[in-house]
C-alpha cells in the first residue's frame, strides 16, 4: 500500500489514532469504534484521489465512521435494544491500552450526544467551530454552547476526582 498510495499511509499513520478516539468518545463503544473506523479508511483508501483533496480528510473519515454507524444502527434497530446511557457510564473501560482514559470516558458518556460530539470533534479530532458546525449541520454559535456547557459539566465531574487524587 505504502508504494501505490504514500499519501494515504502518511495520511493513516497520523490520523489514525485521533479518529478512532473520535468515533470512541461519540459512540462510546470500543469495538463498534474500531470497526467504523477501520472500514472509514478502507472507503478513504479507495477514494484517496477524492479524499486526499478535502479540506479535512480526517473529519471525512470520521464523518463516513459516523454514517456507517448510523447505517448500521438503522438496520439493526428492530432486532437490538438500545442500551440505556446510564449503563455505559458506570460500565468499566477494557484494558490500559484504551485510547481514552476510562475516568474521561465515563465523564463523556454522561454529556448529551450533542455535546460529546463537540467535544470530540473539537479537541480530539482538532477541528474549528465552522468546521465543526459544518459536519453537525448547526450553527458555529450552537457549537460554542455545546463546547461551555459541556466542558463546565466535565470540569464539575473530574476536577473534584483529580483534586482527591493529588492533594496540595
Amino acid at each position: 500500500m505504502r508504494a501505490q498510495r504514500p499519501d494515504f499511509a502518511e495520511f493513516y499513520g497520523k490520523s489514525k489514532d485521533d479518529c478512532l478516539r473520535t468515533v470512541l468518545v461519540i459512540t462510546g463503544d470500543r469495538d463498534s469504534a474500531q470497526d467504523l473506523v477501520a472500514e472509514a479508511f478502507a472507503r478513504a483508501c479507495a477514494s484517496w484521489r477524492t479524499v486526499g483533496r478535502h479540506q479535512a480528510p480526517a473529519a471525512w473519515v470520521v464523518r463516513t465512521a459516523l454514517n456507517l454507524n448510523i447505517s448500521r444502527w438503522r438496520r439493526h434497530r428492530r432486532e437490538l435494544p438500545v442500551p440505556d446511557p446510564g449503563l455505559l457510564a458506570d460500565r468499566p473501560m477494557a484494558a490500559a491500552d484504551d485510547p481514552v482514559d476510562p475516568r474521561i470516558m465515563a465523564a463523556l458518556l454522561r454529556l448529551p450526544g450533542r455535546q460529546r460530539q463537540v467535544i470530540a470533534l473539537r479537541l480530539i479530532l482538532d477541528l474549528d467551530t465552522l468546521d465543526t458546525a459544518r459536519m453537525l449541520g448547526i450553527a458555529p454559535n450552537t457549537v460554542m454552547v455545546h463546547m461551555a456547557r459541556a466542558l463546565a459539566t466535565l470540569r464539575s465531574d473530574l476536577v473534584p476526582e483529580l483534586q482527591q487524587e493529588n492533594p496540595s
